[in-house]
């Protein structure tokens, strides 16, 4: 078996100098454009603003933004504050193959340390190319059985931000390896926190960003850890799934081809375990008229995350409603979308979709989950007062690289998602900015 850490800190460094390509630099952009369009809508909520209050003694002095408040600071709160906002709405990118959400750390490391050493926008694109190709390809490493306790983008995303972060204060190979090797010490977040009640998930995010930044410095100025972290029986791998780690899937066409340019772009506002019922629903909608009074029952056959996760008939809150398969039907059903507006007190308080969610059911089918993690598949079964069953498999999730959001379709999401955030004016610089200018991301803003 090749060295896990070796590989990863190989292919890292390399991203320091090897061309960027036409693709590899236009996913990079995309993959900016859509950590803004998540990130802006949630510095409007908790747990982001609750935290500039509890950390405002430690906003330090430097040049990273924080989106929360508008104002100017160290990397670290900066990351810990915009990664937080940018994992709360839902919307964030996934490497589906992995179960991982690189972007929400990743990018908020990266964007902070770049503002606050005035990096290039070159560097901060080789960056956030390596970090991604070090998370998701751990990820795959571990999964699925790493989901089964551990959250991947709070345990993984510190990897990742350590990465992109080493890589713009200048690291050597052998000093990413030991960012990777740290910041595996650093690396948490339970399924409890992201299944229960609470604002911990979001915060997930921040701290990976935040904690990913201190291995990353740490390791830039020479400190150490051992390089067997991965892989080892006591490691990081062997601790959290049921293996010392697949590398050899993991580690598969590295060099080849880079997990940035496979990305997820998600298109509802809600559990990536859902999109393939609503995807499916769609289609099926599409194709069949179903009034609304007419429907006796929905049951939508999945995986296993799928009913785990998402088989919650009477959500409480907004947080519980975006991981309520129940819910995410009958709001969809209603309003036609599951965007913000679907977790407003308007639509989570609606008769019609209080009334259309008992009539939905969820269960696993063996041949579906089957094919989890690589393919995210549902089966929906629509059953009217007639007796009649319309029946539909969809067999991807629309974002994903199979059935990708168009160029269109992505600033459709961010013209939609960040509307009235900050002056229509800095949206649109941003998003002209990472599309096709070459300053660094956010330093155009006048105020948030």
């Amino acid at each position: 078996m090749n060295h896990p850490i070796e590989c990863l800190a190989r292919v890292a460094d390399e991203w320091q100098q090897r061309p960027l390509t036409s693709e590899v630099d236009w996913a990079t952009r995309r993959a900016l454009l859509d950590w803004f369009a998540t990130t802006l809508p949630g510095t409007r909520h908790a747990p982001a603003t609750l935290l500039t209050r509890a950390f405002a003694a430690t906003r330090g002095d430097g040049k990273a933004v924080c989106y929360v408040d508008g104002l100017q600071g160290a990397p670290r709160y900066a990351a810990l504050l915009n990664a937080t906002a940018s994992h709360t709405v839902e919307f964030d990118d996934i490497f589906k193959d992995g179960g991982y959400h690189p972007g929400s750390s990743t990018i908020a490391a990266a964007l902070a340390v770049a503002q606050d050493i005035d990096a290039s926008r070159e560097w901060l694109h080789r960056a956030i190319v390596g970090g991604y190709e070090v998370g998701c390809r751990i990820a795959l490493a571990i999964q699925p059985s790493h989901y089964t306790y551990w959250h991947t983008s709070a345990t993984v995303g510190t990897i990742g931000a350590a990465v992109s972060t080493a890589m713009l204060l200048g690291a050597s190979r052998e000093q990413i390896a030991h960012a990777i090797a740290l910041s595996s010490s650093f690396a948490g977040g339970h399924q409890q926190n992201l299944q229960g009640e609470g604002m911990a998930k979001p915060l997930h995010a921040g701290h990976a960003a935040d904690a990913g930044l201190m291995a990353g410095m740490a390791a830039a100025h020479g400190v150490t850890a051992s390089l067997d972290s991965l892989h080892a029986p006591k490691g990081f791998a062997a601790a959290t799934s049921d293996s010392t780690g697949n590398w050899e899937a993991a580690l598969a066409g590295i060099g080849d081809w880079t997990p940035i340019t496979r990305m997820t772009i998600k298109n509802h506002g809600c559990c990536g375990h859902i999109f393939p019922a609503l995807d499916g629903l769609k289609v099926l909608r599409e194709s069949v008229d179903i009034p609304l009074d007419r429907i006796k029952g929905i049951h939508v056959e999945g995986y296993g995350a799928t009913y785990s996760m998402c088989n919650r008939p009477d959500p409480g809150s907004a947080q519980e409603a975006r991981f309520s398969l129940q819910y995410c039907i009958a709001a969809f059903l209603v309003s036609g979308n599951v965007r913000l507006q679907a977790f407003e007190s308007a639509m989570l308080s609606d008769t019609r979709v209080r009334d259309l969610m008992r009539k939905v059911t969820v269960s696993e089918r063996s041949d579906i989950a089957k094919e989890y993690p690589a393919k995210r598949m549902a089966n929906i079964i629509v059953t009217t007062h007639e007796g009649k069953k319309h029946i539909h498999f969809q067999e991807t999730r629309k974002g994903d690289p199979e059935d990708p959001m168009s160029d269109d379709e992505l600033i459709e999401k961010y013209d939609e998602l960040s509307d009235g955030i900050i002056p229509k004016s800095d949206l649109a610089r941003i998003k002209s900015n990472i599309l096709w200018g070459n300053e660094l991301p956010g330093k155009l803003l006048s105020s948030t």
